[in-house]
C-alpha cells in the first residue's frame, strides 16, 4: 500500500503585541509559509516577554497510517514522520504557531515502525513509492507545501491541559481540541500528546485500489513531542 499523510500538530503558547521595535529572530531552516506570524513573536520579544523557539532536532510529529479492506494483508501499514518542525511558543499568551514542510517528511523509518508494532516490512521500492504518492496524489505538496498549526488558549500552569488547535492541511483548516502534557521551566517547554485525525476532514481521499479490496483507513493516529527553548 502506498500512502501517507502528515499532519502535524502540537502545542504550546504565544501572543502578538505592538512594539516600537521588533527583535530579529533567528532564521528558520528552509522556506517559511506565506504569512507565518514570525514578526508577532519578534514584537513580543521586544517587549521583554518570554518567547520560545521550537528545536527541530528534539521534536517529532509521527503519523501512523493503516491498511484496510478485504485484501489488506497484501499491503502495509506506514509511519510518516517530521523531524523538522519549526515554530514559536509564547506561554503568557497561551498560543503557539508551528509549521512542517511536507518535502521534509520521512517514511517508514525502521525505529518508528518497530515502535508502532507493525508486522510487515516494506521494501525500499515500496517506501519510495509511498513517499512519492503521499507528496503527489494524496497531499498535493507542490500546491500545498506546508502543514500549519495554530494553538491557542493553553493553560500551562499544570502538567495536563486541553488546547484549541487549528490545523491547515491540503488547503483546508479544521479546529479541534487536543489533550496535551506540558512540562515547563524558565528555559524550556516540552509538549506531548496524541490524537486521531481523519483524512477526509481535510478533503483528502484515502487511497484505494482493486475496487477497494486494498485501501487506507480514513482515521490515522498522530503523536507528537514538541521541545522549545527560550530565546535569549
Amino acid at each position: 500500500m502506498r500512502t501517507g499523510l502528515l499532519v502535524a500538530v502540537v502545542a504550546g503558547v504565544l501572543l502578538s503585541a505592538c512594539a516600537p521595535q521588533i527583535v530579529q529572530l533567528p532564521a528558520s531552516e528552509g522556506q517559511r509559509p506565506a504569512h507565518f506570524p514570525e514578526q508577532e513573536y519578534g514584537q513580543a520579544a521586544a517587549h521583554g516577554r518570554a518567547v520560545y523557539r521550537v528545536v527541530p532536532a528534539s521534536s517529532s510529529v509521527v503519523i501512523e497510517v493503516y491498511r484496510d479492506g478485504p485484501l489488506a494483508r497484501l499491503g502495509h501499514d506506514h509511519v510518516v514522520a517530521s523531524h523538522a518542525t519549526q515554530g514559536y511558543v509564547l506561554p503568557d499568551a497561551g498560543r503557539a504557531d508551528l509549521y512542517v514542510a511536507l518535502d521534509r517528511l520521512a517514511v517508514d523509518e525502521p525505529m518508528l515502525r518497530a515502535e508502532a508494532g507493525f508486522d510487515t516490512q516494506p521494501s525500499p521500492e515500496d517506501i519510495a513509492g509511498t513517499r512519492r504518492n503521499m507528496l503527489g496524489s494524496v497531499l498535493d505538496a507542490a500546491r500545498y507545501p506546508f502543514v500549519l498549526v495554530h494553538v491557542m488558549n493553553v493553560d500551562v500552569s499544570g502538567s495536563s491541559r486541553m488546547a484549541q488547535v487549528s490545523i491547515t492541511l491540503h488547503g483546508a483548516t479544521r479546529a479541534m481540541d487536543v489533550p496535551l502534557n506540558v512540562q515547563t521551566t524558565a528555559d524550556e517547554i516540552d509538549v506531548s500528546g496524541r490524537t486521531v485525525l481523519r483524512q477526509t476532514d481535510f478533503g483528502i481521499v484515502p487511497l484505494s485500489v482493486l475496487g477497494g479490496a486494498v485501501q487506507v483507513k480514513d482515521a490515522i493516529d498522530l503523536r507528537f513531542r514538541i521541545h522549545a527553548l527560550r530565546m535569549r
